[in-house]
């Protein structure tokens, strides 16, 4: 009778003991970048979209810097999606030379919606392009970045996802995390699945797909994380999201700790979402197919529900120390050295990611706090799993209104690209 939890509790370290495994073990395939063979000869031609919903403060920054990119100024063009606007975006873009298109719908709010738009209209448009790369209107681009993606196109993947750095990594200690934790992802979870050929998830911004993709299998993703549902709709159908680890766009990071909440929180809810929504189709399809990568996206939209599980099982460990009721077999199927090597993997990978990066001393020091904010999670993604059926989008409002020069000038003083060692 005193172990008949172990029903429960059993099952639930199984789970645990595989879920940190396999992250751990997938964790260790981004410490290296591998050498490429790009095509840099220009060949696609694209249509580069940003969805903007009053930011007359940063739009005319990101247009400047998108008209000045290292790729022939015949083969893209720039349009802006003035989403329910109410300030000066549209006339700031038009007048720095986008292709502006108004949209007002107080109905059916948020990007998501705002994409499929303005994909209905370039399809019907004259022109027609090889694919579509999306930005928010707060970022600034890498002028390499088209060559990236036509190399990466050219080579035949589809729907790709672009490096996602911060511009204002320093600002205060959440942006400072905040970025951090982007840095720290694309290296141990979006370049250890591309290395490896597991597919990614497309992150909101500096995404590029394939024009025929789009036309082939409909937009169609408007909830609060509509990449992370178009990432699992082509999914479905066998298409992999890939990495492109050089093409790099500087995002503006949350600056005060209720930003930064509200915007996760707004993550979970529609990771919750989408979960519900595609883990029983991706089960059947990956089964089905034995294809390991939909398998591995199952994975990925369970990874709230682990956090909110392993976080059960922490609280009733501590019970179990006081009074034990279930039988512990966590390090009976893993000995504590094995365990220890992976508690220190947690505090390692992050100063890997740094050193490679060369960050200024102020994210070194900015480290000290990332506990925090890693930690905070778990509140976000219990009260994300209570709103989970809410659809409202929440606008985080954007004021970091830097050039690229200004970028190109922190990054000299601050930190340089990665030494890919």
């Amino acid at each position: 009778m005193n172990y008949i939890f172990d029903y429960i509790m059993v099952p639930i370290q199984l789970i645990i003991v595989f879920f940190t495994l396999y992250y751990f073990i997938l964790s260790l395939f981004g410490i290296f970048k591998f050498k490429e063979k790009k095509i840099l000869t220009p060949r696609n031609t694209f249509a580069i979209i940003v969805a903007a919903h009053n930011e007359e403060q940063v739009i005319g920054q990101l247009i400047e810097n998108l008209h000045v990119l290292n790729y022939p100024r015949e083969l893209y063009d720039v349009y802006v999606i003035a989403d329910n606007c109410k300030d000066q975006t549209a006339q700031i873009a038009r007048s720095a030379g986008a292709l502006v298109y108004e949209r007002f719908n107080t109905e059916f709010k948020g990007k998501g919606y705002a994409l499929e738009w303005m994909f209905e209209k370039l399809f019907q448009s004259k022109r027609q392009y090889e694919a579509v790369v999306i930005f928010d209107a707060d970022n600034l681009v890498d002028p390499n970045f088209l060559l990236e993606m036509n190399s990466r196109l050219c080579k035949g993947e589809r729907v790709i996802q672009g490096y996602l750095d911060a511009k204002n990594p320093n600002d205060t200690w959440i942006s400072a995390t905040f970025a951090l934790s982007f840095w720290v992802v694309n290296h141990i979870w979006h370049l250890a699945k591309y290395n490896i050929g597991l597919s990614s998830v497309l992150g909101g911004t500096g995404m590029c797909i394939a024009t025929d993709v789009l036309k082939e299998y409909g937009w169609g993703a408007t909830c609060l994380t509509e990449d992370m549902e178009f990432t699992m709709k082509v999914l479905l159908k066998g298409i992999r999201t890939t990495w492109a680890h050089d093409a790099i766009v500087y995002d503006e990071k949350p600056l005060t700790f209720r930003q930064s909440w509200n915007q996760r929180k707004r993550w979970a809810q529609g990771h919750f979402d989408v979960a519900g929504r595609y883990i029983p189709r991706l089960l059947v399809e990956g089964f089905k197919r034995r294809d390991i990568r939909i398998l591995d996206g199952v994975l990925h939209l369970l990874q709230p529900h682990f956090l909110l599980l392993s976080t059960t099982f922490l609280l009733f460990s501590y019970l179990y120390h006081i009074a034990p009721f279930y039988t512990n077999i966590l390090y009976m199927i893993l000995p504590v050295e094995v365990w220890t090597i992976i508690a220190i993997g947690q505090y390692i990978f992050p100063v890997i990611v740094l050193f490679k990066i060369r960050a200024h001393w102020k994210s070194w020091f900015y480290m000290l706090f990332y506990p925090l904010f890693v930690y905070s999670w778990i509140p976000i993604t219990f009260f994300g799993f209570l709103h989970r059926n809410n659809r409202v989008w929440s606008h985080t409002q954007h004021t970091r209104g830097l050039s690229y020069q200004d970028i190109l000038l922190s990054n000299s003083d601050e930190f340089s690209k990665e030494n890919p060692f």
